[in-house]
């Protein structure tokens, strides 16, 4: 019997377009693929108007823009998606003060 791989985590970064927030979001995409590699299925992003800025791992948000006051650091956004995809993770420099 063949084992079934277990599905990798889908990030979504949704940006406006009309702040010009797209090298900002794929930045924050660079970092997360150079972080995580492989445990990501796939980092997508999402065009949108508004002002929005959000960032969502398998669909449940974990950061806005307007909720949490700006746009996440590189190592908070690290640790958001860590604590999400694999809890136990050292990422060393990113989870030092």
């Amino acid at each position: 019997m063949t084992e079934v791989p277990a599905p990798r985590a889908r990030i979504t970064i949704t940006y406006c377009t009309q702040c010009m927030w797209l090298l900002r979001a794929g930045w924050m995409a660079q970092e997360l693929l150079s972080t995580f590699g492989q445990d990501l299925g796939e980092v997508a992003l999402v065009p949108g108007t508004g002002g929005i800025f959000t960032v969502a791992c398998d669909g449940e948000l974990i950061w806005d823009r307007k909720r949490d006051g700006g746009f996440p650091e590189a190592a908070k956004l690290k640790q958001l998606v860590r604590d999400r995809i694999d809890p136990g993770r050292d990422l060393g420099h990113s989870d030092r003060k």
